[in-house]
């Protein structure tokens, strides 16, 4: 079932016993578990009718005892049970023993005042095994997976116009960019830049920027296209603002190592004819970074990335055997590499 329908019938008052989350998007999770604690507890239901069990800790009996407990002083007790590994082929060696046939005893006849959620946080369940199978047949199953990039920005859009907000387009795209198409940090950000545009209600391309940090990869991100189009200032600008906020040069030139390796791995299949989202299942890497690298290295020849990756490797080797002093070294590449665009 879609998340929204079953959000839907939650707040229809259209409640099933037992729900299985599959998937690994934690604040779609987050947000099916706090409307079922919204719609069906109080305040002071709370502290006497829900409990969380986390299945790394806490055998399964305990969740099934707290299940077959009727509710006190309310009408729902709400048990959530969190990293059911059991539903997975993942083998804990020093784990809690869990006795599945306990739950395949509730599921038979669940407790019609008890909402036992299983929060399978995992990419894939292992659908040979008898206590997912009777789980999923018996439970009400609900996809909380991450979304793709129109689903998200649907999602988005919907959420800021509920508020009262506008965001323009630049703002938009940068914002999704700077967050990696992550919907926890995007919600996150999104309470910081409603407060700066409490005004206006229009979030602009500025505020985003403002507001909502660049994480170290970004950074570097910045750093690869400044090498790439020959400007040098802005690289060396950018590498000693990095060196300020306390990185490492030998760190730096792995992540840009990996960032060139990237760009070269999407240039060749791009060019075999593999797709957007081929490229992305061939590379196990989020389809939304190989959209931004896609969009970078139609600027460049293959050649050019090729040795731009040549001389990272060579620069790793060099530091890490102490041949030439670290940032020196680094900011030489830079100079040379940025020369060599012009």
């Amino acid at each position: 079932m879609e998340l929204q329908k079953a959000l839907k019938e939650v707040r229809e008052q259209k409640i099933a016993p037992v729900y299985l989350l599959i998937g690994t998007e934690l604040y779609l999770t987050e947000l099916f578990k706090t409307t079922l604690m919204k719609e069906l507890l109080t305040e002071e239901d709370d502290q006497f009718n829900f409990f969380s069990f986390d299945m790394e800790e806490t055998p399964l009996s305990a969740a099934i005892a707290e299940a077959e407990t009727i509710p006190f002083f309310g009408d729902y007790r709400l048990v959530f049970v969190e990293n059911p590994y059991f539903l997975t082929a993942e083998r804990k060696t020093n784990g809690v023993e869990h006795d599945v046939n306990l739950l395949l005893n509730y599921l038979e006849s669940p407790s019609p005042t008890t909402v036992l959620v299983f929060m399978a946080s995992y990419e894939k369940l292992d659908e040979r095994k008898k206590v997912t199978k009777a789980l999923k047949k018996n439970a009400t199953v609900v996809d909380v997976n991450p979304m793709d990039e129109k689903a998200i920005r649907q999602y988005i859009s919907q959420t800021i116009e509920s508020e009262g907000y506008t965001i323009r387009s630049d703002a938009f795209d940068l914002l999704l960019q700077l967050t990696d198409l992550n919907l926890s940090k995007i919600m996150g950000e999104l309470q910081k830049l409603y407060l700066y545009a409490l005004e206006t209600k229009t979030i602009t391309r500025g505020a985003v920027q403002e507001l909502v940090p660049k994480s170290l990869e970004h950074n570097v991100f910045d750093l690869t296209n400044e090498v790439l189009s020959g400007n040098s200032e802005k690289a060396v600008q950018l590498y000693e603002d990095l060196l300020l906020q306390g990185e490492e040069t030998i760190k730096l030139n792995a992540i840009l190592l990996n960032q060139i390796r990237l760009f070269l791995q999407t240039k060749i299949l791009a060019k075999m004819g593999y797709q957007q989202a081929n490229i992305a299942d061939t590379l196990k890497v989020h389809p939304y970074r190989v959209k931004l690298a896609l969009q970078q290295v139609r600027r460049f020849e293959l050649s050019r990335l090729e040795r731009l990756y040549d001389e990272l490797v060579e620069n790793d080797y060099r530091m890490k055997t102490g041949q030439m002093d670290k940032e020196l070294l680094f900011q030489l590449f830079i100079l040379k590499l940025t020369a060599q665009a012009k």
